[in-house]
């Protein structure tokens, strides 16, 4: 579909690979087998410098999201990496006080 964006392991493998060791670390083999397929729909947009976070499904109207989610914290050996995971789909990467990440130009055929 034309309006998905590209899949975050092509775009970030190092992060994706990083996210995949750490939930499976953390008993969420579930989360684990899904981050393998997120893709990337919007970047935060927040402006902050120490902020490379990723939304990888649409947000819902309103804040907070609601029922049905929850936060995912990991314990990466850089900075902070926290989900929220909304329905068990991973909507967004919070990513956090981290060496800036080295982006793969993926062209879309």
């Amino acid at each position: 579909m034309d309006d998905e964006g590209p899949l975050m392991r092509e775009v970030y493998p190092g992060l994706v690979a990083e996210l995949e060791r750490l939930l499976e670390g953390q008993g969420e083999r579930n989360l684990a087998i899904l981050a393998r397929d997120l893709r990337i729909v919007a970047e935060c947009g927040c402006g902050e410098s120490h902020c490379q976070s990723v939304r990888t499904a649409p947000h819902p109207p309103g804040e907070p999201y609601g029922p049905g989610h929850r936060n995912v914290l990991l314990d990466p050996d850089e900075g902070m990496l926290a989900l929220d995971v909304l329905d068990e789909r991973i909507v967004y990467v919070e990513i956090l006080f981290r060496a800036p990440m080295a982006r793969r130009d993926v062209t879309r055929p």
